[in-house]
């Protein structure tokens, strides 16, 4: 990757942060004005409820984005399956009308499967617009990670240039904060040799990848 790529990338996953965080951390700044000049205790118990509300999403959020994009400082080079299972979790109780299934066989992953999953699972949450199924699936195997997440639902929706970032194929001058992270997965693949695949139809999208090491 050459610096100018970097740089576009880091960029764009700054503006997706930024984008993710804005609606919760907008909500406590309005939560806290709401109850600086609200006086009737019901409407202040509401704000506060508001508040707790706003501030979970945002620790949830960037729970995610330390795992998902970060170096995820504090681990080891494996990470426990319960933390991505806890931040996944989350992030479909915020998502709603998403049930979760699970099919973990690895007590811990290597932090790049971590991001995978991690990545898949946000991937897969914006494609039921609607709710739906969410499985998230993963296994070591002949020395190898197998991450495999599959989004059900009706209407899933899933861009393509999502798809392309994904196989590589889209250039770093048209990434935005959308594709940035699928662009990610593509280098940090190509960096262990792994493969990374997906298949989209009417009623599911599917998400697999085999990262060696």
């Amino acid at each position: 990757m050459h610096d100018t790529d970097a740089i576009t990338l880091a960029s764009q996953l700054c503006s997706r942060l930024c984008h993710d965080l804005l609606s919760p951390v907008g909500a406590l700044s309005n939560g806290l004005e709401l109850l600086a000049d609200e006086e009737d205790p019901e409407m202040r118990q509401r704000c506060l409820e508001l508040l707790e509300q706003s501030a979970r999403t945002s620790a949830n959020k960037l729970k995610f984005f330390r795992l998902a994009y970060g170096a995820a400082g504090g681990f080891g080079d494996r990470v426990d399956v319960t933390e991505p299972k806890a931040v996944i979790e989350a992030l479909a109780a915020d998502a709603k009308r998403v049930e979760i299934n699970w099919a973990i066989a690895t007590d811990s992953l290597p932090k790049p499967a971590v991001k995978v999953m991690l990545n898949y699972a946000q991937m897969g949450l914006d494609a039921l617009v609607r709710g739906g199924t969410l499985d998230v699936g993963a296994e070591r195997r002949d020395g190898a990670s197998e991450i495999v997440v599959r989004a059900a639902g009706p209407k899933v929706a899933f861009d393509v240039s999502v798809g392309k970032a994904l196989e590589g194929l889209l250039p770093a001058d048209g990434l935005s904060g959308r594709t940035a992270p699928a662009y990610m997965l593509s280098i940090l693949a190509d960096s262990c040799e792994g493969e990374l695949q997906y298949q989209l139809s009417e009623e599911a999208l599917v998400l697999g990848a085999v990262l060696p090491g």
